[in-house]
């Protein structure tokens, strides 16, 4: 390659203008889960305007190719899309314009740096030896969009995948890149409780699932204080309880809705095997019965250890601080499934900035913003990494 790892940050830093102009139509324009409509047409024309051929992939995702033109290796960059069913509150100039709806955590962000990235690869495209895949997945948020990008082969042939987080934990202007576990596994179960209707003066003609419900979210929390390592991090949690239909009735029937978090298979699967035994068995003691359901949002998201040193080359040599030191998250994010097929890294941009209150908010609350100042940094290493993979001597 012919630039220099401090150009490449000096390109990236004049397209600031524009990475917060896309960044900010995005978050005026929230869409969430695959129903992403304007933000797919908003990245399409973006990437057509740079001289890129997008084209729909999966189910809601848009991808374009950069490079192809000479043999190399192959490395697939990924930035979601999607934004969150909250109301905003922050009270910027440009916040959401749709009711109810937010980009309460940074994927606005993300699509804005992924768009500076594929436009600094194509400045420099006939420099390219191998390919870069520039996927913009949607669907994170709900922990099912990128097992459907993976199937279409979004991985095929790539040797190399990594993302970038927001992170209002860290210095505006860090990365947090870390080896091993990174954030949990998530899991969504509802369980159904059904009973008997009576009137309340008369509870023993009744079976009360209401009743049931609340000792199965108690016996829930003994599963993780007394059934599990005390030094394994394992979260259960109840959300949502909907029962009965009247304030003198025993309830015919009751709804759970939660989560669990883990960070390894095994610890998966006693979680799954003992809510489902305890729902089973709570229902029955008082005479009713009990179904529980499971959605798998996400798998633990462990980091390649190699990777992350790559990583930490390419920041450095861009002039990013770098922290391995970024404490576990029990959050979970479906980069994780890329993991599982290929090597790579999941790094967190650090977006906090003192100086500006609003940016040292955690994510998924109605004033959560950022630091736009750090979207350059973020759009430079998403380019700089993939071309230190493609040329082993960039960034050195």
């Amino acid at each position: 390659m012919n630039i220099t790892s401090e150009e490449l940050l000096k390109e990236a830093r004049a397209l600031e203008p524009q990475l917060q102009q896309w960044r900010r139509t995005l978050h005026r324009h929230p869409e969430v889960g695959f129903d992403l409509p304007h933000t797919k047409e908003l990245v399409k024309k973006a990437l057509s305007e740079m001289g890129y051929e997008p084209k729909d992939c999966g189910k809601a995702g848009v991808i374009a190719l950069a490079g192809g033109k000479k043999p190399g290796k192959t490395i697939l960059l990924r930035g979601d899309m999607d934004a969150l069913p909250i109301q905003e509150e922050s009270g910027v100039d440009y916040a959401s314009e749709v009711p109810g709806k937010m980009h309460g955590c940074g994927h606005d962000m993300h699509t804005a740096m992924m768009l500076g990235a594929a436009q600094l690869l194509k400045e420099h495209e006939d420099e390219i030896e191998g390919t870069v895949k520039l996927e913009f997945q949607p669907a994170e948020e709900i922990g099912q969009g990128a097992r459907p990008l993976i199937a279409a082969g979004m991985l095929d042939g790539a040797q190399r995948v990594f993302g970038l987080h927001t992170a209002s934990d860290l210095p505006a202007g860090t990365v947090g890149v870390k080896p091993g576990a990174n954030n949990a596994g998530v899991d969504h179960f509802i369980i159904r409780i059904h009973g008997k209707s009576a009137h309340v003066s008369t509870p023993q003609l009744g079976v009360d699932a209401l009743y049931i419900a609340s000792e199965i979210v108690v016996a829930l929390q003994s599963i993780v204080t007394r059934m599990t390592s005390p030094v394994e991090p394992v979260l259960i949690g109840v959300g949502k309880l909907n029962a009965g239909t009247a304030y003198n009735a025993v309830a015919e029937t009751a709804v759970l809705e939660g989560t669990t978090r883990m960070f390894s298979p095994e610890s998966r699967a006693h979680l799954r095997e003992t809510i489902n035994a305890a729902a089973a068995h709570i229902s029955a003691l008082y005479g009713g019965t009990a179904e529980v359901e499971w959605a798998d949002f996400a798998t633990p998201l462990t980091n390649d250890a190699g990777v992350c040193g790559e990583v930490e080359r390419v920041a450095d040599a861009l002039g990013i601080p770098t922290t391995a030191n970024r404490a576990l998250s029990l959050s979970g994010d479906d980069f994780a499934e890329y993991l599982l097929q290929t090597k790579g890294a999941y790094a967190y941009l650090g977006t906090a900035n003192p100086k500006k209150p609003h940016t040292c908010i955690s994510n998924h609350r109605g004033d959560f913003d950022i630091d736009e100042e750090t979207l350059p940094l973020g759009a430079a290493l998403y380019a700089a990494y993939a071309l230190s993979v493609l040329d082993p001597q960039f960034a050195k």
